[in-house]
């Protein structure tokens, strides 16, 4: 059995999900999101997200971690810096807890899961649903993100852990 951790990092909500199962078959899975507090400072949030995530790596000890990559629009490059502040505690929380990573670009993630790499957030959440057979919507949307990412992880597994040794 393989366990794959898909995170989509946020700095009011970190999407994470887990997949499990053998071969191509998937057994189970988990979702949810870390949030932060708009009122906290931004290295109690970082900090924040940083504790918790390690402490989901440690309780489920994934074989593997998928991240989104660090993106950034052109309107609002700020958002872009934080997110990278963000992905690099999600990055330091998988190497102290042990978890090889990969980082895949949120285009690619959509193309992979919808067909379609311009997909919006919606049509990745109704791809993901229908893959995992889950009969209501996943929310919030970060969290259905990470159950993407970690469905790709979970396909690439074997490929994507040859790669990273």
């Amino acid at each position: 059995m393989i366990k794959i951790i898909g995170i989509d990092p946020g700095l009011s909500a970190t999407g994470v999900g887990i997949v499990r199962g053998k071969g191509s078959r998937i057994e189970g899975y988990s979702f949810g999101s870390i949030n932060t507090s708009k009122n906290n400072s931004l290295p109690h949030r970082l900090d924040h997200i940083y504790s918790k995530l390690l402490q989901i790596l440690k309780n489920e000890n994934p074989d593997f971690m998928v991240v989104e990559d660090v993106f950034s629009l052109q309107k609002y490059p700020k958002s872009g810096i934080t997110l990278g502040q963000v992905s690099g505690v999600v990055l330091l929380a998988g190497h102290r807890a042990g978890a090889s990573s990969v980082e895949v670009p949120v285009r690619e993630a959509k193309q992979v899961l919808t067909g379609n790499g311009n997909a919006s957030k919606k049509q990745l959440e109704e791809s993901v649903r229908r893959r995992l057979k889950h009969t209501t919507p996943i929310r919030p949307f970060h969290a259905s993100d990470a159950l993407g990412l970690a469905l790709i992880g979970f396909y690439r597994y074997h490929d994507i852990a040859a790669n990273s040794s």
